[in-house]
């Protein structure tokens, strides 16, 4: 499975396309190919909608099971958690076992997953099915971008790589307006309701047109997928204790569930990464190629992803809160604060995506993550601030700069690695955007209580970003500075 790291095909480290001769499945239609991508995007959006829309739904949520501010949060860390120790995995398995394959038994466990969810009595039901949706998540995720990534040529991968981004983007910022509409006129349950007719559509376009594909002939190496799955599961556990109380009441607690449950995750997750790379090292047939895992550019690429995804995970947490309890908005209203993000990112990513190809994936993250910064800064400055020039303004540049950046972040990750491995590629990628999520809502979790604590977590979003940028940059720049 594993091949050994391919160069890049231009000059520049991060370039997002992929080396000529890599014609993807010459052997299908272009009609073939646009449903195959529709599927992909069908059920990518659910995990990225689930995702996201019960952001505004938590008030809801928390008042009809009464659950602490704690309880709530690992609503969203169980899905999280799964997502983080498992989707790398899932990435190595869609290259074993066939991209279209485990795509759909990630749709399928998804949906009925999404229906356990749906109809739960109780917090722990809910937390549990949500965990079980996370598994789901993390086969269907990687899968989805790499069947894409396989089944297109290269002339036209850039493009299919930035619909699958935008429409992925666009679900996952519109998430939060169609979960706070749905919690408003029907039901918070309602989020999940609306995932079975999506999962048949994906299902069936899946079976009628995607590839038959054999398994890769090699031994999968189940040892160092356990080993990976318990090495990020503890690192995900330990970020989770850092939000483990209540705001400033118990902030006497939390360097207590830090030092307990945190500390040991951090330990069970150093020794379970060296025990992983000397898997890597001495298996036959590795999970992933430990020169790709090791490789510069793709380095570089994952820690401007998970700077990225931090910051923007700390305003996506904080900003509900911010927007219904001290602005008064409903849950509606809240949701709809969204939509400049929304509209921007969906309308725009697929030219990125394109410009991309052309020019390179390096200066689009940088500018984009520039521009994030200051829409960050933006939004810590003016708390105070009106509707428009608090919210919708600094929403709207933001989308811009999440628009110039995501589907090159996508086409760069998956630009690192051969054919053979582009699920261990988009497994990684997705891994340390979910790792970077579950940090950025501990580190809001933790703030929510304090006097100040919207502004600083901002701060610390703007920070993450020019971090990103300055990852992002190509060597030569880097250098000349």
């Amino acid at each position: 499975m594993a091949q050994p790291l391919r160069p890049p095909c231009e000059g520049d480290a991060l370039a997002a396309a992929p080396c000529p001769d890599e014609t993807g499945a010459s052997g299908m239609s272009p009609r073939a190919r646009r449903r195959v991508l529709a599927a992909c995007i069908l059920a990518s959006s659910m995990a990225f909608i689930d995702g996201s829309a019960l952001t505004v739904a938590a008030p809801s949520i928390s008042n009809e099971f009464r659950m602490s501010f704690a309880a709530l949060q690992w609503v969203f860390n169980a899905y999280g958690l799964a997502l983080a120790g498992l989707t790398m995995a899932g990435g190595a398995l869609a290259d074993h076992y066939g991209r279209a394959r485990i795509l759909g038994i990630g749709v399928a466990g998804f949906v009925l997953a999404s229906i356990a969810c749906a109809t739960s009595t109780s917090p722990a039901a809910l937390i549990g099915a949500r965990f079980v949706q996370g598994v789901a998540a993390a086969l269907l995720t990687p899968a989805s971008l790499a069947l894409i990534a396989a089944i297109y040529p290269k002339a036209e991968r850039g493009a299919a790589i930035g619909a699958w981004a935008a429409a992925s983007a666009l679900t996952t910022a519109g998430g939060p307006m169609l979960g706070g509409w749905l919690t408003d006129t029907l039901s918070w349950r309602w989020i999940f309701w609306i995932n079975a007719p999506i999962a048949v559509a994906s299902i069936l376009l899946l079976l009628r047109h995607a590839p038959r594909e054999a398994t890769s002939g090699l031994e999968f190496d189940f040892q160092g997928a356990a080993l990976l799955t318990v090495t990020l599961t503890a690192f995900a556990l330990a970020l989770a204790s850092l939000s483990g109380g209540e705001g400033a009441a118990d902030a006497a607690t939390r360097p207590a569930a830090l030092g307990g449950a945190g500390a040991i995750g951090i330990l069970i997750g150093v020794v379970g990464a060296a025990a992983f790379w000397r898997r890597l090292k001495s298996a036959p047939h590795p999970i992933a190629p430990p020169a790709l895992l090791a490789a510069p550019a793709f380095v570089r690429i994952n820690a401007a992803t998970f700077c990225l995804y931090a910051g923007l995970s700390v305003l996506f947490f904080l900003l509900p809160f911010e927007l219904i309890d001290r602005r008064g908005f409903d849950a509606t209203l809240a949701g709809a604060a969204f939509l400049p993000f929304t509209l921007a990112v969906g309308l725009l990513s697929q030219a990125f995506g394109r410009l991309a190809d052309r020019f390179g994936a390096n200066l689009l993250i940088a500018a984009g993550a520039g521009v994030s910064a200051l829409s960050f800064i933006w939004f810590a400055m003016t708390q105070e601030a009106g509707a428009i020039a608090g919210v919708a303004a600094p929403m709207a540049l933001l989308g811009l700069a999440f628009a110039l950046l995501v589907a090159p972040l996508s086409a760069a990750a998956l630009g690192a690695a051969s054919e053979a491995d582009q699920g261990v590629a988009s497994g990684v990628n997705n891994t340390v955007s979910r790792i970077a999520q579950m940090s950025g809502v501990g580190v809001a979790a933790a703030l929510i209580g304090y006097p100040g604590g919207f502004q600083i977590g901002l701060a610390a979003a703007a920070i993450l970003a020019m971090a990103a940028a300055t990852a992002a940059l190509p060597n030569r720049t880097r250098a000349a500075g």
